[in-house]
């Protein structure tokens, strides 16, 4: 169960890092999905180094997974994937939501698999 709790995390975090540093960078692509549910460009950055360091967290915890770390990393990026689905759901645009859905139920399995 290790093994496949370290895979996911791994996985997790290189999700996280790519949209961190793509939202962090303030391109058309990176910024588009908040956009498009009404959160300004500075808020936008702000996730994206939340998700940036979440995701160092992830990769922290694959190495020390006694540590506390970890688990408050993905306990982070679980609220703000439940935000997203909301800030999607508010919008309208429940369709745009998927990827933060699948990504909640992903963190949600880490979480029960430790």
């Amino acid at each position: 169960m290790h093994l496949a709790h370290d895979i996911l995390l791994g996985l997790l975090a290189l999700v996280f890092l790519a949209s961190g540093a793509m939202k962090l960078s303030g391109s058309e692509k990176g910024l588009a999905g908040t956009r498009d549910v009404n959160i300004g460009d500075r808020v936008a950055r702000l996730i994206g180094l939340v998700e940036a360091v979440c995701a160092i967290g992830l990769i922290y915890a694959i190495r020390y997974p006694e540590e506390l770390i970890g688990w408050l990393a993905n306990l982070i990026l679980w609220i703000a994937m439940g935000v997203a689905i909301y800030s999607h759901s508010k919008a309208n645009k429940m369709k745009s939501a998927t990827p933060a859905i699948v990504l909640l139920i992903l963190l949600s399995a880490v979480l029960v698999i430790v």
